[in-house]
């Protein structure tokens, strides 16, 4: 029988600190999820750490989110800010310091989750240095990334391997939709373990409030047409496509258009220097007037914005699920989303809003001029996707599946023993 005193699960995320302010360079999506993830199972009564790595000396090594569950930050290179591509140089310290933690902690964990490639590279370790079961969660596939990019990284050949390893070799991976599923078996390999659990988001959180309060509260006119992206400032992001679309849009001219770009920046960063980019495109193209970039949205703030929104643009190259998405159909915001990898499946076309080719910038000033011209058809699109998040997309949800899914690998009752065909949690 199962020990349930050995509910101990270490989630490694190396580069996305889940205790770190959403919005600041390279922290977004894939640390809202570790966070939310630690605390949701920490609610269904496991003791769960989060490892990270130390990035800032002022920050304390030891986050308390709940009672059962903390972040812990290793020191593993310099204490500073370092780009997700050069972390991998530390792994080996991240292992050994990690090891030191544990046998100091006196815990004995019953199963590791990482998070991203360089993550997956420490839980392989962890798997054959403790004889855990190993479960992992991409985030991003660099098969698919390097198919976007102009110039490929120097770490893009290990990336691909280790990514290829923690296929194979993992008891499990968790794929956040069935399209991400597909690239991984296409992509990556045809051999491994594949689970499907989707992203979650709070919908308590999200959609408590209309947007008339909202555009009161932001200091917003109440017949303005708002289009709202939120995210990283990253090429990959779209967020060129999102303004060059605006700039086609029927209702450029309109003074009531208001174009709000939401994200942090650190300048002479990557994220500063996009943000510049983008900045000069909108100077260009005489949008400046109706753009508005108030950087880092505070997370008490953000269902503000998006209830506010008459439609909220994801103009991702490549997203494999789009947390983004699920936020704003929480907040009862149609999206405008790319035809790509999950947000084919968050988002249902013409039900929950319209999914269009990616960087394609005609077809995004078209979609995003559907909506803007039928009101009620967007309340409705809006409806239609709150309903959706609520059945699909909350945290307990999300931790209910991986509670099933940590169980029967520490149990050893191998739920897909034919390679490839193990879904542990079906969504349609």
């Amino acid at each position: 029988m199962y020990n349930q005193q050995q509910k101990s699960i270490a989630i490694i995320s190396v580069h996305g600190d889940p205790a770190v302010e959403i919005g600041k360079e390279e922290a977004g999506g894939q640390n809202v999820y570790v966070q939310k993830v630690g605390e949701a199972l920490a609610a269904r009564g496991w003791r769960v750490d989060m490892f990270t790595r130390a990035s800032d000396p002022q920050q304390s090594q030891i986050v308390q989110h709940a009672p059962k569950c903390r972040t812990i930050r290793i020191h593993a290179g310099p204490e500073d800010f370092i780009t997700r591509d050069n972390i991998f140089t530390y792994r080996e310290d991240f292992v050994g310091t990690l090891l030191k933690f544990q046998r100091r902690e006196g815990i004995e964990y019953s199963l590791v989750h990482t998070n991203y490639w360089i993550s997956g590279w420490v839980g392989l370790q962890l798997q054959e240095k403790l004889s855990l079961p190993m479960v992992h969660t991409y985030h991003s596939l660099g098969a698919v990334k390097y198919k976007s990019v102009s110039t490929i990284p120097m770490v893009a050949r290990t990336r691909l391997r280790v990514e290829k390893a923690c296929l194979e070799k993992a008891d499990r991976v968790v794929a956040t939709s069935p399209q991400e599923k597909e690239h991984m078996h296409k992509l990556v390999s045809r051999f491994g373990k594949i689970a499907i659990i989707p992203c979650g988001t709070d919908i308590h959180l999200f959609g408590k409030v209309n947007r008339s309060e909202a555009r009161e509260r932001l200091g917003m006119e109440q017949d303005a047409k708002v289009v709202i992206y939120v995210g990283r400032f990253d090429k990959r992001k779209g967020i060129e496509t999102l303004v060059r679309a605006v700039n086609q849009s029927q209702w450029r001219e309109d003074p009531r258009l208001k174009v709000i770009i939401g994200g942090g920046s650190r300048p002479g960063q990557s994220d500063g220097l996009e943000r510049e980019r983008i900045e000069g495109i909108v100077a260009e193209l005489g949008i400046s007037e109706r753009t508005y970039f108030p950087g880092r949205i505070e997370r008490e703030d953000l269902p503000l914005y998006y209830a506010a929104a008459n439609v909220c643009v994801v103009p991702s190259h490549y997203e494999p699920f789009g947390l983004v998405a699920i936020e704003a159909m929480a907040s009862r915001t149609p999206v405008v989303a790319s035809d790509v990898g999950g947000l084919q499946f968050t988002v249902i076309d013409e039900e929950t809003g319209l999914l269009v080719p990616p960087q394609n910038v005609a077809a995004f000033a078209g979609a995003i001029d559907r909506i803007l011209n039928h009101p009620s058809w967007g309340v409705e699109l809006g409806i239609n996707g709150r309903k959706r998040v609520e059945k699909k997309f909350s945290w307990d949800g999300v931790a209910l599946g991986l509670s099933q899914l940590y169980n029967k690998l520490i149990q050893k009752d191998d739920i897909a023993a034919t390679p490839g065909l193990g879904i542990m949690f079906e969504v349609s």
